[in-house]
């Protein structure tokens, strides 16, 4: 265990998984569970719940469970370390550091340390006179030295060699550049800068260190934009652009833009929520990391082809959470940089408070490609309309959208609400259809969700889960269940793993929890774990019949296959043993 078990204790113990989850989900009571709509995957039919009495979550969707430690390092996108401090940070506590955390504290620190030297380093490379052309490529922008210097903006000489010398003058070695992702290596092991001749932008995260960069081109070669790689500092589903910025808005919604340029010409005329994703399309950690900070966002994307096709990804993803999406629509301009360079700010504040909700967005989009001219153009709009409402949850809403698209149709209201029927009838048969097959999969697998867990006797392993069931449910009954059967017993790996860690923290005094496997088990036996113990509530008043019939089933399992018993012992004198211990405590 990296940390010590006393102190993950306390940890735990400070935090109520039931307040932790409720930021993040909508929580409803159903008997002694709360249940919501899992965060980690889209669903309509809440699967994911909460325990609080064994202080542990699960998802009977996409299988994904753990303790507070688990939720938090996926609702945050963290590793487990980090997790521990973001939590005890969050109750007040200090986080000791472990034996393998100094060298990875210290390497994490030079790395920080680094990418800030080098934004240093293009920074002062765009002001020095041989650069004057670079400047000028950014104030031809429409950019003010003071957006320029608030944002860090910098450039890249055109030398294989220029950051690799400066940063080594400085004392960091070329592996450290190798890994903060600015240099690279070739095939023939030559080290040399990543980015040349280019202008930096640097990606700053919410604590306002330097994590990446972004450098593009000023001329029509390619790649017109050239990003940091994946490193130990930075990971681009998890970050997006200027939210330390944004973040400290007065305004009550963010403006989602595409990329870095429109993002800074936003802030520079006012807009100061602007953000934008890194180089990819807009993920669901970033959506999460979105709604942690706003409950409104403006769809600013370029009016091109592809940046309506992104607006439509984007709006899928948004309207996962409970975010209010609006998308704006641009006209006789390609992308907002563009546009307030012509019209202003006032014009594009004015395109924000005009801006159509998702819902009226998809209608439009529809529309545009279909001639409602034509009667048969018309017929299909309408199907495909109907289909789009069909998935509107809210009646009203529907109902409004139904009248909109009958309009644009040049239809009654009474023939769309037939065909908007129509499509939701299908949707429903076919909603339920997936629920059932997706419940039948999950729940009645004789399997573990994950393959590579794969029980080698299934009707054993069941046993062996009761067992597991039993200690979870009351962990006092340890040295009895443990004086009768040991985890070499256990025919299936996974479940021998958390029996033998269960009675190394019975023995240490810890208390046995679903916590107190994080950061023990790796992420798919914690899944596990929690698929196996997050069930109905376990009635320990017959305990010991129980047990008895779990171990005959252990015992009965091993004697067909012929194994041996790992004491050595003959399976039909254990299987005799077991039954005058049974007699002995009265027949249970």
């Amino acid at each position: 265990m990296a940390f010590d078990r006393a102190f993950l204790d306390e940890l735990n113990a400070r935090c109520d998984i039931l307040d932790v989850v409720g930021r993040y989900v909508q929580l409803k009571k159903s008997g002694g569970r709360y249940f919501g709509l899992c965060p980690f995957h889209n669903e309509k039919t809440g699967s994911f719940f909460v325990k609080p009495e064994r202080q542990m979550f699960h998802c009977f969707g996409c299988g994904i469970g753990g303790g507070v430690l688990t939720f938090i390092m996926h609702a945050e996108g963290l590793t487990f370390p980090d997790a521990v401090r973001f939590m005890a940070d969050q109750v007040g506590m200090q986080a000791p550091e472990t034996q393998a955390d100094p060298r990875e504290a210290h390497r994490r620190k030079r790395l920080l340390s680094l990418s800030t030297e080098a934004a240093r380093f293009f920074h002062q490379q765009l002001w020095l006179p041989q650069n004057a052309a670079v400047a000028q490529y950014f104030l031809n922008r429409g950019l003010s030295r003071r957006t320029m210097n608030r944002f860090g903006l910098g450039y890249a000489p055109d030398s294989f060699s220029a950051l690799l010398e400066a940063m080594q003058e400085m004392g960091y070695a070329r592996e450290e550049l190798l890994d903060a992702g600015l240099a690279s290596k070739s095939e023939r092991g030559r080290i040399y800068d990543r980015f040349r001749n280019r202008v930096m932008f640097p990606i700053i995260d919410v604590r306002g260190q330097v994590i990446a960069f972004g450098g593009r081109v000023m001329d029509d070669s390619k790649p017109k934009y050239l990003n940091s790689p994946e490193t130990a500092i930075f990971h681009k589903s998890r970050n997006l652009f200027a939210l330390n910025l944004a973040r400290k808005t007065k305004s009550d919604y963010f403006i989602l833009a595409e990329g870095y340029m429109d993002v800074i010409a936003l802030h520079q005329a006012g807009f100061d929520s602007a953000v934008a994703s890194l180089g990819t399309a807009l993920t669901e950690e970033q959506v999460r990391l979105i709604s942690r900070h706003t409950g409104k966002i403006v769809i600013s994307y370029d009016a091109d082809g592809a940046g309506q096709a992104a607006a439509q990804r984007a709006i899928d993803l948004l309207k996962k959470t409970d975010l209010q999406v609006k998308v704006l629509r641009i006209p006789g301009a390609k992308d907002p940089d563009e546009f307030i360079k012509e019209k202003g700010a006032d014009a594009y504040r004015k395109l924000i408070e005009r801006s159509e909700s998702d819902n009226a967005y998809r209608l439009e989009s529809i529309a545009a490609r279909y001639d409602l001219e034509e009667d048969e153009e018309r017929v299909r709009f309408l199907h495909e309309a109907a289909r789009t409402l069909a998935g509107i949850d809210n009646a009203v809403e529907r109902e409004v959208y139904a009248g909109r698209a009958a309009k644009m149709a040049r239809v009654t209201i009474e023939a769309m609400e037939i065909e908007v029927r129509r499509a939701l009838s299908v949707r429903r048969k076919k909603q339920k259809t997936d629920e059932k097959r997706e419940i039948r999969a999950v729940i009645s697998a004789a399997q573990p969700r994950d393959r590579t867990l794969q029980y080698q006797n299934v009707r054993s392993a069941r046993a062996e889960e009761g067992i597991i069931r039993l200690i979870f449910a009351d962990d006092s009954l340890i040295d009895e269940i443990s004086s009768r059967i040991t985890p070499q017993e256990f025919t299936a790996q996974v479940l021998q793993k958390i029996f033998a860690h269960a009675l190394t923290l019975h023995r240490q005094g810890h208390r046995v929890a679903v916590a107190s496997f994080e950061g023990y088990l790796e992420e798919n036996e914690m899944q596990h774990l929690t698929a196996v113990v997050g069930g109905d509530r376990v009635n320990t008043a017959h305990w010991q019949q129980a047990l008895g019939d779990y171990i005959n089933t252990i015992e009965s399992c091993r004697m067909k296959s012929g194994a041996a018993d790992s004491s050595g012992e003959d399976p039909l004198l254990r299987m005799s043993r077991i039954h005058r211990e049974k007699d002995r405590l009265g027949g249970m």
